[in-house]
């Protein structure tokens, strides 16, 4: 890696002319500038320090966590928590290292809420929760979600005022709908009944808050495209496990039927993938198609081999749509109307690299 002084040090010895320095830097700025076609680029390591650091972290964290419990259960996630912001406070904010950031926003976020849960509900709340049983449990579980969500909600906000990290707002969007959950609950204990709608529900609306974020920044060239990456993440699996679990997908008694409406959905997600230029989807509903598939060759009695055809064929279509999938998003786009297809990232052109 040469820097600007390396550039001009070498003008200067008269190694290149000042004019070759110019069409240098001009080449590396507009190649920089460019977004790498077929790649959905965000910052996750910048050196093998940032492993380095990130496996450090862990270890201290949940030897915090560890030492916490063993006073108090509430102790170990606040004390997480303090830990991992002390810690951003120096890999984060001075040194901007992305993987080690992204541990430590998940830390702090997720003792916080695991220290208000251990704090305002026993233990017998999930599983009364989780069995549909007597109301109060549910109401006491749907408080304490109240308390946790909005604690952890305020901490990550104060975490993006100092670090602005990019996965940021998407713990905090999963700490809103964790509140919006407890709210509904502790007003509707009745609700719980319902969760896999309210699910869908919350991930349509985080999925809405990603497009905005995606739709402010088309070509993906500034911190909110990676704020965008992380909300799609998160809204993915909100919107795809209620809705393939609702087929009975899981249970051993799937269906040829069902797994033939699970590939056309797959498809369809597929289609909404390409337009917005988003992988997150696909990724997210691909352990309910391997199920669909596999449901398939267990219809044709084809038992022993029906997890390597189910990989043969999936990962093969990925392959194939991963090597065309500019061409595919160019011709799904143009189904879309102009005013839509205008506020989507641009289909870029694939620009074979010369031979070296």
């Amino acid at each position: 890696m040469y820097s600007e002084s390396d550039i001009d040090a070498a003008v200067t010895a008269g190694a290149i002319d000042a004019a070759s320095a110019a069409r240098l830097r001009d080449f590396v700025a507009a190649n920089r500038a460019a977004p790498a076609v077929d790649e959905e680029s965000f910052r996750l390591v910048t050196g093998f320090n940032d492993i380095f650091v990130t496996i450090a972290a862990t270890l201290l964290l949940v030897a915090v966590g560890w030492i916490g419990g063993e006073i108090r259960a509430p102790f170990a996630g606040f004390a997480v928590a303090a830990v991992a912001w002390g810690l951003a406070e120096y890999f984060t904010r001075a040194r901007r290292m992305a993987l080690p950031s992204i541990l430590l926003l998940l830390a702090f976020a997720g003792g916080l809420f695991a220290g208000a849960m251990a704090l305002f509900v026993d233990g017998r709340g999930i599983g009364a929760m989780a069995g549909g049983v007597e109301d109060g449990r549910v109401r006491a579980l749907a408080l304490g979600l109240v308390t946790a969500g909005a604690i952890a909600a305020g901490g990550t906000r104060l975490h993006w005022r100092r670090f602005r990290v990019p996965i940021t707002i998407a713990t905090g969007a999963g700490a809103a709908v964790a509140l919006a959950m407890g709210v509904i609950l502790s007003a509707l204990p009745a609700a719980a009944e319902h969760v896999r709608s309210l699910t869908f529900l919350a991930g349509l609306i985080v999925f809405a808050l990603a497009m905005r974020w995606d739709m402010s920044d088309p070509e993906r060239t500034t911190r909110r495209s990676d704020v965008a990456f992380w909300l799609h993440l998160l809204a993915a699996p909100m919107i795809v496990h209620p809705v393939f679990t609702g087929l009975g997908l899981l249970g051993r008694d799937a269906t040829s039927g069902a797994a033939g409406i699970v590939l056309l959905l797959y498809v369809a997600l597929g289609c909404m993938a390409l337009a917005i230029d988003r992988r997150a989807l696909m990724v997210s509903a691909l352990v309910y198609v391997l199920f669909a598939v596999s449901a398939v060759f267990r219809q044709f009695s084809v038992v022993g081999l029906n997890v390597a055809f189910t990989a043969l064929v999936i990962g093969s279509a990925l392959l194939l749509l991963s090597a065309f999938w500019q061409v595919a998003r160019a011709f799904v786009v143009g189904l879309l109307p102009p005013g839509i297809a205008k506020r989507l990232p641009p289909v870029r052109k694939l620009i074979p690299r010369p031979a070296s």
